[in-house]
């Protein structure tokens, strides 16, 4: 089910929203959310509901086990078995194939080929964070830094949230302990205007910004053999616009269904487009994962704690986990490799870098995260080497039709997300602008015309 359908506007959202505040007590109410978690969730495929409920409940009693344990081995044997299972799932499920192949292709290049099976694996949606969200608890509760909590109704309700199962944001238990546990008190209209406002800026970076902008872009990436390099470099300026608003509107959605029902999902993308060096944007774009593969995976692996050389490796590694988390592909291994390069290059040169203009700073973050766009899209080395060859060797070719309106949709597009306001920003400034609300009500009217007319489009991330 999609945000941006009328099954979910029409139907899902509003009995699902009447519900809950009709129901009076925490229980009742972490019931019904994690009954709509799980009917949201089954409207791809039922059976994966089981692959949820499995990995809940695992995760759940091992929770169960740090409240009853306090010696060190069994506390221990309750972190790794949950995250073993939890990471095994994973793993078949979306590595399986991309294992099998790469060592069918490893063999082939010493000359002697390994046949190896190729599986008819259905990747489950969202598998990848709704298992960072059992992990990350696993993890707070051995490290106490939340207490587990008995009520599994509660659990399963913070781990089949709808509003942000499928692609995030990556929401830990502490974030939201505070809300889960006054649910039964919440009040509804609190932050309904902010809820609100939230889900109709998110609704329109999605349906009027980054669907327009897939509407030059993926036809022009289906035939990227036959662009011209003014062609090429239109087509991964625009991806690199449509993945931003395509992301980030679905997070902005998110956190103001997540205010609807009384829960402040934190924020996900604060303007990454205005970063000025490649940690600021990584402060800045997908902050729920960047925090998580910080403080999971970096800081444990050691940080910046025991020299620049061992600093440049957790980078790397870090960076490497992350890409291959993206998905079962080498390009995405390398994207991000090239992040991790990135970072440990300002971590060795950021005084001289910070010593530039903040224009040139901004202008050439944008420069470096755009061209890193272009192995992320591609779906094989040899579109991205055609690409980047096209791009760099002037090449005669094909261009968008209408390039007057992609060029409106190109400026319109950089204003925003490099100079104008984001969604918080916007929601900061609501109470000093009244005419807001009668915009955004006409902007959410522009997108439901949209949407009856062309129905509802999946989202980027929902194939990470």
């Amino acid at each position: 089910m999609l945000f941006n359908s009328f099954v979910f506007l029409f139907a899902f959202l509003p009995v699902t929203y009447a519900v809950f505040w009709l129901l009076r007590s925490a229980r009742g109410r972490y019931v019904w959310l994690a009954i709509s978690g799980y009917v949201f969730y089954s409207y791809w495929n039922p059976w994966f509901c089981l692959l949820m409920l499995f990995s809940t409940i695992v995760s759940y009693t091992a929770g169960l086990g740090f409240l009853r344990w306090d010696d060190a081995g069994r506390r221990k044997i309750c972190l790794v078995v949950p995250i073993v299972v939890d990471l095994c799932l994973l793993a078949f499920f979306k590595y399986a194939n991309f294992a099998l192949a790469s060592i069918h292709d490893a063999s082939s290049i010493f000359g002697h080929p390994i046949d190896v099976p190729h599986y008819s694996i259905v990747l489950p949606i969202g598998i990848s964070f709704y298992t960072f969200h059992t992990i990350s608890y696993i993890v707070d509760s051995y490290r106490r830094a939340i207490r587990p909590t008995r009520n599994f109704f509660e659990f399963a309700a913070y781990v089949s949230l709808f509003s942000q199962l499928v692609a995030g944001p990556i929401v830990r238990f502490r974030q939201i302990e505070e809300d889960l546990e006054n649910v039964g008190q919440a009040d509804r209209r609190r932050w309904l205007a902010r809820g609100l406002r939230f889900f109709a800026i998110g609704l329109f970076e999605k349906v009027i910004i980054a669907d327009y902008f897939a509407f030059f872009v993926d036809p022009a990436f289906a035939n990227y053999a036959h662009l011209s390099t003014l062609g090429a470099w239109s087509a991964v300026l625009g991806y690199t616009f449509q993945l931003y608003f395509d992301f980030s509107g679905y997070s902005t959605m998110a956190v103001g269904l997540g205010y609807l029902f009384g829960l402040r999902i934190p924020q996900n993308f604060n303007s990454p487009y205005k970063a000025t060096d490649p940690s600021d944007f990584w402060r800045r774009w997908h902050i729920s994962l960047s925090t998580c593969l910080r403080d999971y995976l970096y800081i444990p692996l050691g940080g910046n704690r025991n020299g620049e050389a061992k600093s440049y490796r957790n980078l790397l590694v870090t960076m490497l986990i992350g890409g291959l988390w993206h998905g079962a592909s080498w390009t995405f291994v390398v994207w991000g490799f090239y992040h991790g390069v990135l970072l440990a290059l300002y971590r060795r040169f950021g005084r001289s870098w910070d010593a530039l203009p903040i224009v040139a700073r901004r202008l050439g973050t944008f420069f470096l995260v755009t061209m890193g766009w272009v192995f992320f899209r591609a779906t094989s080395f040899r579109m991205a080497t055609s690409l980047f060859r096209t791009m760099f060797v002037p090449s005669p070719g094909e261009v968008f039709d209408r390039m007057w309106v992609f060029g409106a949709l190109v400026a319109f597009g950089a204003w925003w997300s490099m100079i104008g306001p984001n969604a918080f920003d916007i929601d900061a400034a609501s109470e000093q602008r009244p005419l807001q609300p009668v915009l955004l009500a006409a902007a959410f009217g522009a997108c439901v015309a949209i949407i009856s007319g062309n129905g509802a489009s999946p989202f980027l991330y929902f194939q990470f």
